[in-house]
């Protein structure tokens, strides 16, 4: 019988910004690579998680990432940043294809809503972006977000993230 690997989610540092970037390379290809055209695709790739973005979005935006590994092996990451007095914005989440439906999605958006509660005690809100394309929406409704409001986002160069806005009231 075969042990399962030990679960560890742990916060990333600046020097884990190529573990990001390898999974984001794995990940956010896989999740878009129906949704998004290979322009649009490339562009995003360097606009979220070239390492000259991601080192601003750790040092200067105040993003929060955690790495979520099985065994010695990453295999997703999330990331939170507060948007204002009572806000937060969950960037990013998303784990190797071969790890979804495992659970482990849950446990790291759990991760994020406790670091927003460690940080901000008092009632607040958490927010994601999602392409309305994105089947995920129905695993953020399944664990009590709503759909807030849509919109087409111009992100630069002609390309628009096409998106519901979902909520939570933590």
């Amino acid at each position: 019988m075969q042990q399962a690997e030990k679960t560890e989610i742990r916060r990333a540092e600046v020097c884990d910004i190529p573990i990001i970037r390898s999974l984001a390379d794995i990940c956010f290809r896989h999740t878009y690579r129906t949704i998004l055209s290979d322009g649009q695709m490339e562009y995003m790739m360097e606009w979220m998680y070239s390492e000259e973005s991601l080192h601003r979005q750790m040092e200067e935006q105040g993003h929060v990432y955690f790495l979520c590994f099985s065994g010695d092996v990453p295999v997703g990451y999330v990331s939170v940043s507060p948007e204002g007095d009572d806000l937060f914005h969950l960037q990013k989440i998303y784990l190797l294809p071969d790890r979804q439906g495992s659970g482990l999605g849950r446990i790291l958006f759990q991760t994020a809503v406790s670091h927003v509660k460690s940080v901000h005690p008092a009632p607040c809100t958490v927010e994601l972006n999602v392409n309305r394309s994105n089947p995920a929406v129905g695993f953020y409704e399944h664990l009590g977000m709503t759909r807030a409001r849509q919109g087409d986002f111009p992100i630069g160069n002609g390309f628009y993230m096409n998106d519901y806005i979902m909520s939570l009231k933590v």
